[in-house]
């Protein structure tokens, strides 16, 4: 399904972008001139002026909630897969900045080896890898999305966490 987008200047303001959703309501970020402060609008289908909720939001917030809204479709597909096969899980781990596996390959954690869990993606700021091969180099506020039993999920935050060398 194609999602509208509609963009629209704000002279004197900035830049707003707004979505229409199926449910009716649009659903806009303002992104303001000159300090790079964003605005989550949420307003009417037919009037984006009857704003009827507004959520200020730091560079830091912004990023996260992209961050979130960007992996939740992943995780979600990942989510459907783990509720049709009972015992699968899928978890998302971050790697917090000091991370023993920051500037590492995939490859050096040999986390399917040891724990037969399998990392399916590493989202990174705004951009999702996918499927990522034995190559890819872990960097400080990655988040690995795994998926595999229960016990091995737990070995694999063990792993990442650098409490298992």
């Amino acid at each position: 399904m194609a999602v509208r987008v509609e963009k629209t200047a704000l002279p004197g303001i900035g830049t707003r972008h707004d979505i229409l959703t199926g449910s009716g309501r649009r659903i806009g970020v303002i992104s303001r001139r000159g300090g790079g402060r964003r605005d989550l609008v949420v307003s009417d289908y037919d009037d984006p002026d009857a704003c009827t909720a507004q959520v200020p939001l730091t560079d830091d917030e912004s990023d996260t909630l992209a961050e979130l809204l960007g992996s939740s479709v992943v995780l979600s597909r990942l989510s459907r897969l783990a509720d049709d096969v009972e015992g699968l899980f899928t978890e998302q781990i971050a790697l917090g900045s000091g991370s023993p596996w920051a500037r590492r390959r995939l490859a050096d954690t040999q986390a399917r080896t040891r724990t037969r869990a399998s990392i399916v993606a590493v989202i990174r700021d705004r951009d999702v890898h996918p499927s990522p091969g034995p190559e890819f180099v872990f960097a400080d506020g990655d988040v690995v999305v795994a998926v595999g039993t229960r016990e091995g999920l737990d070995r694999l935050v063990s792993i990442l966490s650098g409490q298992q060398a």
